[in-house]
């Protein structure tokens, strides 16, 4: 195979499809043991606000890597079924812009626990939480779209029967502020995401030469500027 790679490239797409999964997974199962619901997950941070941040960050950074995921798998979709490989991951990327919205949400909740106290915060959210915002819009196309991302790995042979089943259990992850998410079906849901990307993804990373050196170097160097960048600005 050629070396070239559309972008964003194969060790971004590589990096999405395995650790986009895993992110969400590792995120889910660090607040595992909560009430799904906000009123429990806010009396969660009061008690534990280590590790509810470390829990929420770790799925908001999933969310992002799996962007990159969707995009190699519409990708590898499209060369024989470019219909479903266009509304797969359209309707994906546009639900997944709908969770980093309610990540940021979830976060802004956590900081009315520390500045106004657990039953204030319980308070305002409770009265906000049916609030009109534009995602809402959003919300079935990720169910959907994983739905149609499945069908269309099937149709073009990209994954087998049971990986693609798999893939369509992610429409089965809860939506929303201040979910939990560690029930039994948002767990089928996430570790089916697994079973169907993360083996993709190892094949895809191992599809061409490795990095140089100094790349490599450059990006591990990249992610502590990036964060004292943005806590410094």
């Amino acid at each position: 195979m050629t070396n070239a790679h559309p972008l964003p490239g194969r060790w971004v797409e590589g990096a999405g499809l395995v650790l986009g999964p895993l992110l969400l997974l590792a995120g889910v199962l660090i607040r595992a043991g909560q009430g799904d619901f906000f009123p429990d997950q806010l009396a969660a941070y009061a008690a534990r606000p280590g590790q509810m941040v470390l829990s929420y960050s770790l799925f908001a950074a999933g969310v992002v890597l799996l962007w990159p995921a969707v995009t190699s798998l519409a990708r590898l979709i499209g060369k024989t079924h470019p219909g479903w490989a266009q509304w797969g991951v359209t309707l994906v990327v546009l639900g997944l812009f709908g969770r980093v919205f309610h990540a940021g949400v979830s976060h802004l909740a956590f900081q009315l626990v520390d500045a106004l106290g657990l039953e204030a915060a319980q308070r305002a959210v409770a009265d906000t939480y049916g609030a009109f915002h534009v995602f809402k819009a959003v919300n079935v196309c990720i169910m959907g779209g994983w739905i149609v991302l499945a069908i269309g790995a099937y149709r073009a042979k990209v994954l087998g029967l049971v990986r693609c089943l798999a893939l369509g259990l992610a429409a089965g992850l809860p939506l929303g502020v201040l979910k939990g998410s560690s029930d039994p079906i948002s767990l089928a849901a996430l570790l089916g995401l697994a079973a169907a990307l993360v083996p993709l993804g190892v094949a895809v990373l191992k599809d061409g030469p490795a990095p140089r050196w100094w790349a490599v170097a450059l990006t591990v160097a990249l992610i502590p500027v990036a964060f004292f960048l943005g806590l410094s600005g």
